[in-house]
């Protein structure tokens, strides 16, 4: 099976979680590691909310020994508190500092930060050369094709990246403007590795572990980045490892297999936040779990209405069967 070293970081395998907010949570993490994946990535941190010591971000960045390489994704526009902030924290239990250059969400971009900043490459350039002058770690970035369809430049930023000494670049094949809409351009990402050595990431369109061996081959990149084709899916990593070596789509999980993973990701939930919150954190989860399987939008519209730890493992217990 291929490798991917980043930096000094070297991985078991090149296949990789992207940070979603919202989702890549310490329990989802966990799951996703036992499915064999390469490396985690936190959700996004503000690095203001580090600087302002926001309580909130203190379980977003919180990291077990039971995950394996987890990399923390900051998001910011300032370069001076950036690379204060990497800085802070680059002693914790982080494989590198990724900085968030994709985020597509209004209350992100209007605020000159995420895919924002791929408006305006000398604002990367310096943000990137504070934040690997003051880290010894590995620095990363996340980037988008451009930021709509008249602003493609990928390529352009990457260069920058790598100048800047940045040790790997993900690229997700869509523009800001398409927010996950469309289909992802994977050429983009080709582009991208031929005009830069530090290793690619490619990200957009992995639903199947067939998209990311596809991808690979398609684009020469390094490393294959799953988003929402991970959620209600940490299969997708085995699933990955397995049709690398074989060049073979997997069985599907069983119905049996998905049950037993519902109720272990619901326990990592209730232990990791507790009762009240761990229930509500799992409805989403549980859905995405669920969809196609028979009589899922009812099942859907019964855990909505759950309010205890005991009435959703019955309910789990009961109807996903």
């Amino acid at each position: 099976m291929k490798t991917l070293t980043v930096g000094n970081v070297k991985l078991e395998n090149p296949f990789i979680l992207a940070p979603m907010a919202g989702v890549t949570d310490r329990p989802f993490r966990v799951l996703c590691r036992e499915q064999g994946c390469g490396l985690m990535y936190t959700e996004m941190v503000s690095a203001k909310a580090i600087l302002y010591k926001n309580r909130n971000t203190k379980p977003l960045m919180e990291v077990g020994d039971e995950e394996g390489p987890v990399a923390l994704q900051l998001f910011g526009s300032d370069p001076e508190i950036l690379s204060e902030i990497a800085a802070r924290v680059e002693d914790g239990p982080y494989a590198w500092i990724d900085i968030n250059m994709g985020c597509p969400v209004p209350k992100v971009v209007n605020n000159g930060e995420g895919s924002a900043l791929m408006k305006d490459p000398r604002l990367v350039e310096r943000i990137l050369t504070a934040m690997v002058g003051k880290v010894k770690k590995p620095v990363t970035v996340k980037i988008r094709k451009g930021f709509d369809d008249s602003r493609v430049n990928a390529v352009e930023i990457a260069k920058i990246a790598e100048g800047c000494g940045a040790a790997a670049v993900a690229v997700h094949g869509r523009t800001r403007e398409q927010f996950y809409s469309g289909k992802a351009d994977w050429d983009i990402i080709r582009r991208v590795k031929e005009a830069v050595k530090i290793p690619v990431i490619g990200n957009g369109d992995i639903f199947t572990a067939r998209d990311g061996v596809r991808m690979m081959e398609e684009t020469g990149c390094d490393g294959v980045m799953a988003a929402r084709g991970a959620k209600g899916n940490p299969w997708i990593f085995a699933g990955l490892l397995y049709c690398g070596e074989t060049g073979q789509e997997p069985e599907p999980p069983s119905v049996d297999e998905i049950r037993e993973e519902i109720l272990r990701h619901m326990e990592l939930q209730v232990e990791y936040r507790g009762e009240y919150l761990g229930i509500r954190e799992m409805r989403k989860h549980v859905a995405w779990y669920t969809a196609g399987l028979a009589h899922s939008a009812a099942l859907r519209n019964e855990i909505n209405q759950a309010e205890s730890y005991g009435r959703l493992r019955e309910l789990i217990e009961e109807r996903v069967r």
